[in-house]
């Protein structure tokens, strides 16, 4: 095979090998149409990643609810007259409560950390300030905060992907 140098260009046969400018814009448009079609997964996957997280810190919050609320019935934590057997606060499920029953007094624990609220746009905040709080007199239809918590739900008003806001979860 003979080469041939003309105009500073070396030819080898009678085509140059590489690519033309219209091959690589081909290329790039379909790269960028695949890439159109890709970052809606990747949002929808990004939501669907915080909605399991949001589930499960819901249930670990409203079992550890449950924990103290049958501690309280057996006997096991002081309560008032007055009172609903339900904590005072998120942070009490964290800290802990006194074993009456319990010669050396040990405390029970319910979580060992209090999860976020993943719907919650400030990272910055306190767990137990990402999520709504119901206490036991509040009308399940308008939740209030009270002198317990019977129950929590998160603060986002957005709506789901099965249609139902996170704070009916």
């Amino acid at each position: 095979m003979m080469c041939l140098l003309k105009k500073k260009k070396i030819r080898c046969g009678s085509r140059m090998k590489g690519f033309s400018y219209i091959e690589i814009i081909f290329t790039v448009a379909i790269l960028a149409l695949l890439a159109t079609a890709a970052v809606p997964y990747a949002e929808l996957s990004v939501t669907r990643k915080k909605e399991v997280e949001l589930k499960r810190n819901l249930r670990d919050i409203r079992t550890a609810i449950d924990a103290y609320k049958k501690a309280v019935d057996d006997g096991r934590i002081t309560m008032l007259v007055d009172q609903s057997g339900y904590p005072h606060s998120l942070d009490e499920l964290v800290i802990g409560v006194e074993d009456i029953k319990d010669p050396q007094k040990k405390k029970i624990y319910f979580l060992r950390r209090l999860p976020r609220d993943p719907m919650f746009p400030e990272q910055d905040e306190l767990p137990a300030l990402t999520w709504g709080k119901r206490s036991y007199d509040s009308d399940p239809e308008f939740p209030q905060e009270g002198a317990d918590v019977f129950d929590v739900y998160s603060l986002s008003e957005q709506e789901g992907l099965n249609g139902v806001p996170y704070n009916q979860w």
